[in-house]
């Protein structure tokens, strides 16, 4: 749904992608499951319907859809029209986005390559990404460290033989595990008797360099979310070229804040997605069975759940639109507030509305048969992802506070002329 009139091509591209949604990646999720099989091969199978439904999302003019407009390398959409896509995709969360080459981390480490990248760095990484011909990991967070402030970022980014040396141990760097894992973007400190803000750099280390290894998989409430996962990685002094440096030394926050902005709204776009979908196996859950001699339907408090979940969800949805909204006209650096107050509502409203489904479907809610416990396990790591719920809302008291305290000097200053 959109409050705003959408162009005849966003228009077209919605009804197409919600046809390649609902009637081919959606009712292939099974065989995806299937095909990446058990214990070590589940790091080694990209299952083949994938790359199936890849060429298709590329036949169709639905690939890389994401990169925003003022990229020449984009498919010429605003934050906003992308949003109305995006949710779309997130009705099958595991394959549709992946399929059309929109899929974290993947859509913020090509962002990043697209605003600061060299030509060489484009050309090396950022073409193969955008074609889909590899897949990247972005390493910040540390288990050494609270990294919700990311400050604390400990691993050493060294001048060493005209180039870096890196070390450090990462962990839950989502993509790391994947076959097609060919780079990582990597956080690290490079003077540490600078300023607060200007200690950390981002360089590109590419996976296959020595030094670099992929300790373990991390499981999230006990999935491995494989191929991609979610991995603890050693960086042991791993060399990398100067050129390999992304901006420039001390760029690192400025770095990271240009992609963490849109990568928020991303998540919280697909979330919409997945509780669309809630809603609707909610619904039709409780038409279908009867208890104590009537539909589950027709109790009064199911009716409640299914006019809460609506309202929630429509509402999480405004927040969403109204913080794409603002990136297209202000620059993302300028909605922060409205970013940070989608990243923490849409999580929360979600696992509200998958919860509320999982109990209409009683045992089957937590198992393997519906999306909803792994819609569930995904939603509540992701009120912990990209900063945690706190820190956002920390960030949006303080936007507050200086709102106000503005608002009050600007009617004192209009009074005294009077």
């Amino acid at each position: 749904m959109s409050v705003v009139q959408l162009s005849p091509r966003v228009e077209e591209l919605k009804r197409v992608l919600t046809d390649f949604v609902e009637n081919e990646c959606i009712p292939a999720e099974k065989e995806y499951r299937e095909a990446l099989g058990t214990g070590a091969q589940r790091w080694k199978t990209v299952p083949p319907v994938m790359e199936k439904l890849k060429a298709r999302a590329r036949e169709l003019g639905l690939w890389n859809l994401f990169l925003p407009k003022e990229y020449p390398e984009g498919a010429g959409l605003t934050n906003y029209e992308y949003a109305i896509l995006c949710e779309i995709m997130g009705r099958s969360h595991m394959i549709a986005p992946e399929a059309c080459n929109c899929s974290a981390p993947d859509t913020g480490n090509m962002e990043v390559l697209a605003k600061y990248g060299t030509r060489e760095q484009k050309d090396k990484w950022l073409r193969p990404l955008l074609n889909g011909e590899i897949r990247s990991a972005f390493a910040m967070t540390e288990p050494a460290v609270a990294s919700s402030d990311a400050t604390n970022i400990c691993t050493r980014i060294e001048r060493s033989g005209g180039g870096y040396k890196v070390s450090g141990r990462k962990w839950w760097i989502s993509g790391a595990g994947h076959p097609k894992c060919a780079v990582f973007i990597t956080m690290g400190k490079t003077d540490t008797t600078a300023k607060k803000h200007q200690q950390q750099s981002i360089v590109v280390v590419p996976a296959d360099a020595p030094g670099v290894t992929v300790v373990r998989p991390l499981t999230v409430f006990g999935y491995d979310d494989a191929p991609h996962g979610h991995c603890e990685v050693v960086f042991d002094n791993v060399w990398v070229p100067a050129e390999n440096l992304v901006l420039g030394e001390g760029r690192g926050f400025e770095v990271i804040q240009g992609r963490l902005g849109p990568g928020r709204i991303h998540h919280c776009m697909r979330s919409l997605g997945m509780a669309e979908r809630a809603v609707e196996l909610m619904v039709e859950r409780v038409q279908s069975r009867h208890t104590f001699g009537r539909a589950i339907a027709e109790h009064g408090v199911v009716l409640d759940y299914i006019a809460k979940s609506r309202m929630d969800l429509e509402s999480a949805r405004m927040l969403v639109l109204r913080a794409a909204d603002m990136i297209d006209k202000v620059g993302a650096k300028n909605a922060l507030k409205e970013i940070a107050m989608a990243k923490v509502v849409v999580p929360t409203v979600v696992l509200a509305i998958l919860d509320r489904a999982i109990q209409m479907y009683g045992a089957a809610g937590v198992g393997q048969d519906t999306p909803l416990a792994e819609f569930w396990a995904g939603m509540r790591t992701l009120r912990i992802a990209d900063g945690p719920d706190e820190v956002h809302s920390r960030q949006i008291a303080q936007l507050e506070i200086r709102h106000q305290n503005a608002r009050k000097a600007a009617r004192l200053a209009a009074k005294s002329k009077l």
